[in-house]
């Protein structure tokens, strides 16, 4: 992505053991979501248990990055220095991982044409050589 959207007075998120593959995977502009090796089941965010069987043992299925909007917001007021608004947060149903759904921000589209259902595809934003933040864009 090669417009900015994160303001710089924003602090960067942080990777604690359970999220780091997340970050790490992000990095790499893979879109991923933890997957229970027990069970099967898929979670995001991460976390060390799973919830439907009380498993710890989980791998990584990478999505295809595409989904649809399920709902948004449009923001009028900035939560940091430098923060052009209005901007949009959104969660987006992502397709394949069995009913995850993503809080994130949709760019590329001015905020009052997003709609309930639009598809949309993932873009990284680059905040460093180690740290991506996936936002969506219309498809």
């Amino acid at each position: 992505m090669s417009e900015r959207f994160f303001p710089d007075g924003m602090p960067s998120p942080t990777a604690d053991t359970t999220t780091l593959p997340w970050w790490e995977a992000a990095s790499e502009h893979r879109l991923v979501v933890q997957r229970c090796t027990a069970c099967q089941h898929t979670r995001h965010p991460p976390m060390p248990i799973c919830p439907e069987c009380r498993s710890s043992e989980a791998d990584w299925q990478e999505l295809s990055g595409r989904g649809e909007i399920y709902t948004y917001t449009i923001v009028h007021r900035p939560i940091a220095a430098d923060q052009e608004v209005p901007f949009v947060i959104a969660i987006v149903a992502l397709e394949g991982s069995g009913g995850i759904r993503m809080m994130t921000n949709v760019v590329g589209i001015a905020a009052d044409q997003v709609r309930v259902g639009m598809p949309v595809e993932v873009v990284w934003e680059d905040m460093s050589k180690d740290l991506a933040i996936p936002r969506f864009r219309p498809i």
